[in-house]
């Protein structure tokens, strides 16, 4: 279930200190969009370090659903029903996540959604899979990239193409995770050059970002 997905080069230049440590940027595939009924099918995920992405430090499974979704959510992220009735079992699958994501920080675009699918499961599953702060790459990039903001906010997809990023294929869960974790660098890199480094520095950032989104 580990693997490397892209064998594109991904840049490997300092863009945050040396001891920055590593960092999962985590995306997700379900059923739907409800997190109270909908089911968690697929986690893709790769790793960050201070030097960039780590495309052999990867991570991809489907998870089993015996009924499978329907046709119109197939058609989103292309998990066929026999994919889903064949996959991996869901406490395999999840407790496989949570040691490769270890002490890790997490990241990722729109990341409540995330990480509440993926806390629900695990608590189905009764697999522990570590819950701590998410670093959350939408207000993350509205504060340090205002000049490339859509106005009335923006997609994971205005982001792509405002830094010029390739997603191959868009709604699967590993290329959208290695598509974010660019994402993620451009970010960072931009952060440093205002003085703002580490995990602590930016998480700080988006909550302040949300709470000037909100109206305050």
């Amino acid at each position: 279930m580990r693997m490397s997905i892209w064998r594109k080069m991904f840049s490997r230049e300092a863009a945050a200190p040396a001891d920055v440590g590593r960092w999962v940027v985590v995306d997700t595939e379900t059923t739907g969009l409800d997190v109270a009924r909908d089911t968690l099918i697929a986690i893709g995920g790769v790793a960050v370090d201070a030097e960039g992405v780590v495309p052999g430090d990867s991570f991809e499974v489907v998870l089993r659903n015996a009924e499978g979704s329907d046709h119109d959510n197939i058609l989103v992220h292309g998990i066929g029903r026999h994919a889903q009735r064949t996959g991996v079992p869901p406490a395999e699958g999840l407790a496989a996540f949570a040691q490769w994501v270890g002490d890790a920080q997490y990241a990722g675009y729109h990341t409540d959604f995330d990480r509440a699918v993926l806390m629900r499961a695990a608590a189905r599953a009764k697999v522990p899979v570590p819950d701590r702060p998410w670093l959350d790459l939408a207000p993350l990039a509205a504060a340090l990239a205002p000049d490339k903001q859509k106005k009335g906010g923006g997609t994971l997809d205005d982001w792509l193409v405002a830094f010029g990023i390739e997603c191959p294929v868009r709604h699967n869960a590993a290329a959208d995770a290695f598509a974010t974790a660019e994402l993620l660098l451009h970010m960072r890199s931009r952060a440093a050059r205002q003085g703002r480094t580490g995990f602590a520095s930016l998480l700080k950032l988006t909550k302040q970002q949300k709470w000037l989104a909100s109206g305050h």
